[in-house]
């Protein structure tokens, strides 16, 4: 093999728990490995990076992934990790997200590969949909007694004093699941299951699976999994004021999956970079030791944020993140403000003092005071904008102006915005209806 995957997912803290013969195998031969995503979104966020990312890392090593999304156990709804019932997606809104995430999870894996490890996507929903269930409550449903099902922590939280009951489909989830590991072991000789350390429940219930169903000889299987990712201040990871962080562009602009990282706690940083990058560990250990001496330069976020930025999004993306970044906090011209898309524009600015105003105004000729005041409100009166103007301290799109400079459709950004700046520090949107 490769590398050890085992020693290379512990430095990184990316092992929770492992099953007794896992590593052995590992270092033993190629070996075929699965995840499995659940489609509720027709998308994938930052807190599936980490599973994502152990898929990549087996295959470095050596072994074959398998990447499942689950069509079938979708209709259901994982109760791992829940404290109440999860609202049922019809087959419409499942499709949809079942393309989204085959279409994400294409990014970072090669499915079309030829090489003998070559990464494979499958869907549960294939060989459940013509499963009947007195099929199902006869070949799966007896191996596994309702005793073993009842001790999962994510069934003893629901049906316990305080919990709120489950349904007898939700219930059934961790065999539908144990079901998958049982069929990907017998058609791709799949011996390992890797997910969440909120997971280990219902995988070790597929490898019980596999060795009950294999009557004939003694199966193995094995199981892996990582810890959920915490926050140093013990907020939830992957959310922000916003919502999720999510891996397309369409749902979080790329300048904002750029800050995230960026503004990450040092204490965040210093985890985040070992799991969210395959940086090597002298190079990761080469930039803690330079965070530390001059942790106001913030060398940890920057890498951390430039790294997982391409990884997600490419080169070309993070470039232009970085520009969006300067145009707040560094010199840039006007160009590159013309250059944002519409989104990023918005976050770049979000929480700046916006403006609407007419475009017949914008057609007439905007003067400025009435942009800076009488129009807008920006400063808080006319003469206080002929003083800035006077001054030389006001700019439209990046260009110093006078008092008789007016504001036309030629200055128009994404033919809607205009930004002005009083000084280095104030800036101003102005939004055309």
């Amino acid at each position: 093999m490769n590398y050890n995957l085992v020693e290379e997912l512990r430095w990184r803290g990316m092992m929770h728990d492992i099953m007794p013969g896992t590593e052995e195998q590992l270092n033993k031969e190629m070996t075929t490995a699965y995840v499995g995503f659940d489609p509720t979104s027709d998308s994938l966020h930052i807190g599936n990076m980490v599973p994502i990312i152990l898929l990549m890392h087996l295959y470095k090593a050596g072994h074959k992934p398998i990447a499942l999304v689950g069509g079938a156990t979708g209709m259901i709804g994982d109760p791992s990790g829940k404290s109440d019932e999860r609202n049922l997606l019809t087959e419409d809104i499942l499709a949809k997200n079942v393309a989204g995430i085959k279409r994400v999870l294409s990014r970072f894996l090669d499915f079309n590969s030829n090489a003998e490890n070559a990464p494979i996507l499958v869907n549960n929903y294939d060989w459940m949909k013509d499963f009947s269930f007195i099929d199902f409550a006869r070949d799966v449903g007896k191996r596994i007694t309702v005793n073993y099902m009842m001790a999962k922590d994510s069934v003893k939280k629901r049906v316990g004093e305080e919990g709120v009951g489950m349904s007898f489909t939700e219930f059934t989830y961790q065999l539908i699941q144990g079901y998958d590991f049982y069929h990907l072991h017998k058609e791709h000789n799949c011996l390992l299951q890797m997910g969440g350390s909120d997971q280990w429940g219902n995988i070790t219930t597929g490898t019980e699976l596999v060795r009950r169903m294999n009557t004939e000889q003694a199966a193995k299987a094995y199981a892996m999994t990582c810890p959920l990712i915490t926050k140093a201040d013990g907020t939830k990871f992957g959310k922000t004021a916003g919502g999720n962080v999510w891996l397309d562009a369409d749902k979080t602009s790329v300048y904002k999956f750029y800050q995230f990282w960026f503004n990450a706690s040092d204490a965040d940083a210093e985890k985040y970079i070992k799991i969210f990058t395959f940086l090597d560990k002298e190079t990761v250990d080469g930039l803690i030791a330079e965070h530390n001496e001059d942790p106001g330069r913030r060398t940890l976020q920057k890498r951390l944020a430039e790294e997982v930025t391409t990884l997600v999004h490419g080169t070309e993306a993070l470039e232009n993140a970085l520009k969006a970044t300067q145009i707040l906090f560094g010199k840039s011209t006007s160009d590159d403000l013309k250059q944002l898309d519409e989104q990023t524009l918005l976050d770049v600015f979000e929480g700046v003092p916006q403006a609407e105003i007419e475009r017949a105004d914008i057609e007439e000729g905007l003067d400025m005071i009435a942009a800076l005041s009488a129009k807008t409100n920006f400063l808080a009166s006319n003469g206080e904008a002929r003083r800035a103007l006077k001054e030389n301290s006001v700019a439209v799109n990046k260009t110093k102006v006078k008092e008789d400079y007016k504001i036309t459709t030629d200055d128009l950004i994404n033919d809607k915005f205009v930004v002005i700046q009083r000084g280095k520090k104030k800036n101003f949107l102005l939004i055309v209806k």
